[in-house]
């Protein structure tokens, strides 16, 4: 059932949000070039490796220039992408990713693979034991403000506790963070 519901889901926010996607890509486009798409690898569900789509925020070259995480003030990330990431529009690629399979609407986030030291074994391959999320727990509670450790505890619980009911209040209240607060 969670599958439909994120295949069906990704398709109509697909639909709906497609001016807002080209907006988006204009304005990265026109502000720093081509392409307006960044991958990356990540980990997924049983440790499989994929490619996450998001809209790019950042200067062309960043990964050779800075770490897989950024700052606050990370010089990296361009005036476009400033307004993108506040606004989470750069993470509407990755609905492309759920109708692939590799994510769903709801779970924890995905890790590069250099994050899987932050974790024991048994957490990681528990981690792994769902598919990952363009929103989760620690985004819908705590947005950016997480530290490590909480996103890790609250990604954990997440898989532990997870239901359909689940998802819906962990969209409901990524919802509402986005739309009362925005990103911080």
């Amino acid at each position: 059932m969670k599958r439909a519901m994120d295949v069906l889901l990704a398709a109509i926010a697909l639909v709906l949000l497609s001016p807002v996607l080209l907006l988006v890509a204009l304005a990265v486009a026109l502000e720093s070039g081509w392409p307006v798409l960044f991958k990356q690898q990540r980990v997924g569900q049983g440790e499989r490796e994929f490619g996450i789509y998001k809209f790019r925020s950042m200067v062309k070259n960043a990964a050779a220039i800075g770490p897989y995480h950024t700052s606050a003030n990370d010089p990296r990330i361009t005036r476009v992408g400033r307004f993108i990431r506040r606004t989470s529009l750069d993470e509407l690629p990755q609905l492309l990713n759920v109708l692939k399979g590799d994510m769903s609407l709801v779970g924890p986030r995905p890790d590069v693979p250099a994050q899987r030291a932050l974790y024991t074994p048994q957490d990681w391959r528990l981690r792994c034991s769902v598919r990952p999320g363009i929103t989760g727990l620690a985004q819908a509670l705590l947005r950016s403000e997480a530290t490590t450790e909480q996103r890790r505890d609250l990604d954990l619980r997440y898989v532990r506790e997870h239901s359909v009911g689940m998802d819906l209040r962990i969209m409901a209240l990524t919802v509402g963070r986005l739309a009362g607060k925005g990103s911080n």
